[in-house]
């Protein structure tokens, strides 16, 4: 294998590091740990499964786990076989896990460090999913999550992982983030803002990604930050809290930002300290007790991580001026509701009382109760499942409501081996040597959902979506 290109580290980051390295920390061991490769990590999926069954379903493999300390759902992991990606391990296809960077971890966990569960959350830079998809499994898909990305490309990347890993309580939006705070004053119990940053953490994991580094852009990135911050600020309900987190070093993009969040409110937000979040947070401790993860504490990204709380509310910002134009969705009444559960229950698709259908034409979708109040405020741009298209003998339930809504024990399921699941990814038809006896199922690889089948003859149908279909070698343990 290829010795990986060595960091580009410019030598003005370098002094500016020097100046802000604490003292218990070597500058020496700090550039040393920029050249070495990132270890991999992944964060198991519990909206799927729990943590001591996966442990359980993969103990035979060749993979060394190692707890991440401040994720209880965290493992760096080892592998004999580095040439199988990943993320061809049926494991993550069926959304067991997710492939996360152990530090990119930390500002979820720091969000619910508190004893109270958030109803409404706004995860203001969203993409690709793994903090949106981490906060959804610690709400339990209970309640709702905003996830607002300003990328147009990558919100069909976010989108495509929250499914992938059966979440249900989710809106997403495509916004710059220094609307929300005019948009939705008030409006969410946590937020987190993962804030664009200029990236000083990450050159273990990309070599070049500093190449455009200047003390100039760090200036101008930490101006928008500051306007995030302060939108997101005020899209805070009294009493919630909110992360502020990055991915770089700098004291202007991290301290500095927070700093000018408390002289600009006073008592209206204080610092929640995170010294007790995990063994060892102490070693990243800051004074004011932000966590300033420097690579070669735990041996992982650079990372800064700060929990506020909004103590009171402060003068609004001015409203939006746009135009939201006309919801396109309306609600399905009672009866109708009742039918689609019903209809939806023999197929082995069920859902509670905290998400509520609604309806476009003859799609069908399955909302957030939780979101139903923000309807009128913001354009989404989608909410919820894609539940089912409406035709005059029934319904046609969608991929992404079977990933989410599956029952387990559910009588439909048709439980695939290896084999046939590997034959399910590469999308093609399965000729199971004993087919299932409904004209219906839903198959299952390690009793996870895959996706909703027809049996015509002895074939199934293969229906997952062409988007979703893999080429290539795939790593199936069984």
């Amino acid at each position: 294998m290829a010795k990986p290109a060595p960091a580009f580290l410019p030598p003005a980051f370098l002094d500016a590091t020097r100046a802000i390295m604490p003292d218990h920390l070597s500058m020496d061991d700090f550039i040393a740990i920029c050249q070495k490769p990132l270890r991999r990590s992944l964060r198991v999926n519990t909206l799927k499964i729990s943590v001591a069954d996966f442990l359980a379903l993969v103990k035979d493999y060749d993979w060394r786990l190692e707890p991440i300390p401040w994720c209880p759902e965290g493992f760096w992991i080892e592998r004999e076989d580095e040439a199988l990606r990943l993320g061809s391990a049926a494991e993550h296809l069926s959304g067991l896990f997710y492939i996360q960077e152990a530090s990119s971890m930390l500002p979820v966990s720091a969000l619910f460090a508190g004893r109270e569960t958030p109803r409404r959350v706004l995860d203001v830079a969203a993409a690709p999913g793994s903090k949106t998809t981490q906060i959804a499994a610690l709400m339990g898909n209970q309640g709702g999550i905003v996830a607002n990305e300003y990328s147009a490309s990558r919100v069909k990347v976010l989108h495509a992982n929250i499914s992938r890993c059966g979440v249900k309580n989710t809106a997403l939006t495509h916004f710059d983030g220094r609307v929300f705070g005019a948009a939705l004053p008030e409006s969410f119990d946590a937020i987190l803002l993962d804030a664009p940053c200029s990236g000083e953490g990450v050159v273990r994991k990309d070599p070049d990604a500093m190449s455009n580094w200047s003390p100039e852009s760090v200036t101008s990135i930490a101006q928008t930050q500051w306007e995030l911050i302060d939108s997101a600020f005020h899209a805070l309900a009294p009493g919630g809290v909110m992360v502020y987190s990055t991915c770089t070093l700098n004291a202007q993009e991290n301290q500095q930002v927070v700093h000018q969040l408390l002289a600009t409110y006073g008592d209206a937000v204080s610092v929640e300290p995170l010294g007790e979040l995990f063994p060892q947070a102490q070693l990243a401790l800051t004074p004011e007790g932000f966590l300033h993860v420097f690579p070669q504490i735990y041996d992982s990204e650079g990372f800064f991580v700060a929990r506020l709380r909004k103590n009171h509310s402060v003068p609004a910002l001015a409203k939006p001026s746009y135009k939201l134009g006309k919801f396109p969705f309306a609600p399905l009444s009672a009866q109708e509701s009742s039918l689609v559960a019903q209809a939806a229950a023999a197929s082995g698709l069920v859902w509670d009382e905290t998400s509520k259908l609604w309806a476009r034409d003859k799609e069908i979708w399955l909302f957030p109760a939780a979101l139903e109040p923000l309807v009128s405020k913001v354009r989404f741009s989608r909410i919820g499942l894609k539940l089912a298209e409406r035709f005059p003998k029934g319904f046609r339930w969608q991929h992404e409501a079977v990933i989410a809504l599956a029952a387990s024990g559910n009588p439909q399921t048709f439980e695939l081996d290896a084999a046939l699941a590997q034959e399910w990814f590469h999308g093609r038809d399965l000729y199971p040597s004993q087919p299932p006896q409904s004209n219906e199922c839903i198959v299952t690889y390690q009793h996870q959902p895959l996706g909703l089948a027809k049996l015509i003859g002895s074939r199934i149908k293969n229906s997952l979506p062409r988007e979703l279909v893999r080429d290539g070698v795939l790593d199936f343990h069984q």
